[in-house]
């Protein structure tokens, strides 16, 4: 077996990027501090053509070096936009028949193995704080919470580990519904 070369990956260009039919689903980022983990997020969105990412709160914007540093020109193809409010931003995105799901371990959450995504709809993905998670007020207001279930002795995972985690599972159950 040999490696392919970058060459041989068929890659989308920028503009085929930007054109092409994007996954239903929505990043939103609820004040991430991590610029290294914008930038992983940034990269995870463009390998699963998601349709935007949501930074909101104190999440940094590119351009910025250490976002750079991570998302390898990923800003430049996903569409993102600096949101100020999270909670704001989350019953716009209800009102607009977007399904939202708050990635937090919570009360009577739906673990992410059983979640089962339905066809024709789009489903924000809201991701929290490194230390705090997503804000309370945003998981009460969302449509259903989703956890990563976890076996070991710690309790979380970095929010761009949980990220790739839910957006390839969701992308997967997705594609089998097309």
């Amino acid at each position: 077996m040999r490696k392919l070369k970058n060459s041989e990956l068929d890659r989308l260009s920028v503009d085929e990027f930007k054109d092409s039919k994007k996954t239903p689903i929505i990043i939103v980022l609820d004040n991430i501090r991590s610029l290294n983990n914008i930038g992983s997020v940034f990269r995870t969105s463009d390998a699963f053509l998601i349709e935007k990412i949501y930074l909101c709160g104190i999440t940094a914007t590119p351009p910025h070096k250490d976002i750079h540093k991570t998302a390898l020109g990923s800003t430049d193809t996903v569409q993102w936009e600096h949101v100020k409010d999270t909670l704001s931003l989350i019953e716009k995105l209800q009102s607009e028949g977007v399904k939202v799901c708050a990635i937090e371990q919570a009360e009577h959450a739906t673990m992410l193995n059983t979640f089962q995504p339905e066809a024709n709809t789009t489903y924000a993905l809201v991701f929290g704080n490194e230390v705090k998670g997503v804000a309370q007020n945003v998981v009460s207001k969302s449509d259903v919470v989703i956890e990563i279930p976890q076996y070991g002795t710690k309790h979380s995972l970095n929010i761009s580990v949980s990220c790739g985690v839910v957006v390839w599972d969701v992308f997967s159950k997705l594609k089998k519904l097309n």
